[in-house]
């Protein structure tokens, strides 16, 4: 079972390297809509799901209607809630 938090996202929404280079950690994609991420692969403007490596875990991003969904998918620890956060924080700015 997953936790999930939705954020409302400014419209377009800003591209992946710039969510990422806001963040206080690294946050390298894992997949992009389903299919595997290569290292320095940039998601698609439309993308609808991304998997995205924090240093504690894992958290995926979907578009939802009016934002952005992030769920986690395992036990989650308080130090991965901070980082979801900081990511939501960072989306929805």
């Amino acid at each position: 079972m997953g936790l999930d938090i939705t954020v409302k996202c400014p419209t377009p929404m800003p591209e992946w390297r710039s969510i990422a280079g806001r963040l206080s950690f690294a946050a390298p994609l894992r997949m992009i809509d389903g299919l595997p991420a290569f290292p320095d692969e940039e998601p698609p403007a439309d993308w609808r799901e991304l998997r995205v490596a924090l240093p504690a875990g894992m958290v995926t991003l979907r578009r939802v209607e009016g934002g952005v969904q992030l769920v986690t998918w395992e036990n989650v620890g308080a130090e991965l809630l901070v980082q979801r956060d900081e990511l939501a924080r960072v989306l929805g700015s």
